[in-house]
């Protein structure tokens, strides 16, 4: 008989009131099968097997049926037999040091999507502090819980400046990081975004740029100060003292209050939207003028950063294409493919709003 036969005949006996018996074997100790899920749904037990996988090659009314038939039985799919079959988990592990940045959060966002895609659960552990013992007993903890693969997302530099010396039985990759570690890496390209950004305020003719920079410790923001003040340098610029913030808006406001001061100061590259927003307000509330008499060019290019007052300059980041990468490298790693251990990194482009404009003369 064939799969839609059965399915008709199911069906039938469904819409006159009859159920096909549970099978006496899903009544007892053992638990249920894929052998009584599918004498319940009345289809093959490789039909059950792709529904329990995720596959989509089995039409809706059928998956219906047997997804009902699971529930009905209370069948839980094996997952240790499928990895010992498989020699997979399908799950992947995440390290992160902190969810409260916006671009961690996307770079996760982008990461579970991916990973879902390809079929694979994600493990989320936060640790606190960056140092090599909390990231190998992180490493160690996702070991524990079968795993097939790890995403260790480096958001600072390590406080106990010791290079990273992960257990090799499991492929990892980093990102948000610098090289060095000897393992692949993703990241958005820091040093151009930086450079767009700094250039694009000296070419509306500006004659200094002030940073408003992200934490020491944070390697994105080392890296966008140093082609910051790399790009000054090179149009024979001395750059001014970095005023570091720690992301928040507080911070920018803050800092805002200080330069802001300054009747010379025309033009702000912030390492980050919310910094930026906090100096925009600083400078209205000292009477100065965005764009007239200061521009202003964030990092990240937030969804509210149009909305700003005015709507702000700023530097777009692919996060998706960070997570998506990440993820591929992985899995080319799980099949036995050998990405290497250098450093992917993905565009950054300038974004032009109404926070910016030549200095007034």
């Amino acid at each position: 008989m064939q799969e839609g036969s059965r399915g008709k005949t199911a069906k039938s006996a469904t819409a006159a009131g009859t159920r096909k018996p549970i099978p006496e074997t899903a009544r007892g100790s053992r638990g249920p099968s894929i052998a009584d899920v599918a004498q319940a749904a009345g289809v093959s037990a490789q039909t059950v097997s792709r529904v329990s996988n995720g596959l989509t090659n089995v039409e809706e009314s059928t998956r219906n049926r047997v997804l009902n038939a699971m529930k009905e039985l209370g069948y839980r799919p094996n997952r240790a037999a499928r990895a010992l079959k498989s020699g997979r988990f399908k799950s992947i592990g995440v390290i992160m040091f902190t969810l409260s940045s916006f671009g961690n959060m996307r770079t996760l966002d982008a990461i579970a999507t991916a990973a879902s895609q390809a079929g694979y659960s994600v493990t989320l552990i936060p640790v606190h502090g960056p140092t090599t013992g909390t990231v190998s007993g992180a490493y160690n903890r996702l070991r524990e819980q079968d795993v097939d693969g790890v995403v260790i997302i480096f958001e600072a530099h390590m406080l106990d400046r010791a290079d990273i010396a992960l257990p090799d039985d499991l492929p990892a990759v980093v990102i948000d990081s610098n090289a060095g570690y000897g393992y692949p890496m993703v990241d958005t390209d820091q040093a151009e975004g930086a450079r767009l950004a700094t250039e694009h305020l000296l070419h509306l003719g500006h004659a200094q740029v002030w940073h408003i920079g992200g934490p020491p410790s944070s390697f994105s923001a080392t890296h966008r100060a140093e082609s910051w003040k790399q790009t000054l340098e090179e149009a024979g610029i001395e750059a001014p003292p970095v005023c570091h913030g720690d992301w928040s808006t507080e911070s920018g406001y803050r800092i805002g209050l200080e330069i802001g001061r300054n009747p010379a100061m025309t033009a702000i590259f912030a390492a980050n939207d919310q910094m930026a927003l906090g100096a925009v307000r600083a400078l209205h509330e000292l009477g100065r003028s965005i764009p007239d008499d200061v521009s202003i060019v964030g990092f990240d290019d937030l969804e509210e950063s149009t909305s700003f007052w005015p709507p702000l300059t700023t530097i777009h980041q692919d996060f998706h294409t960070v997570g998506r990468l990440s993820i591929e490298n992985l899995l080319q790693q799980m099949a036995g493919q050998s990405p290497g251990s250098g450093v992917t990194t993905v565009p950054t482009r300038l974004v032009v709003r109404k926070s910016t404009a030549a200095p007034a003369r």
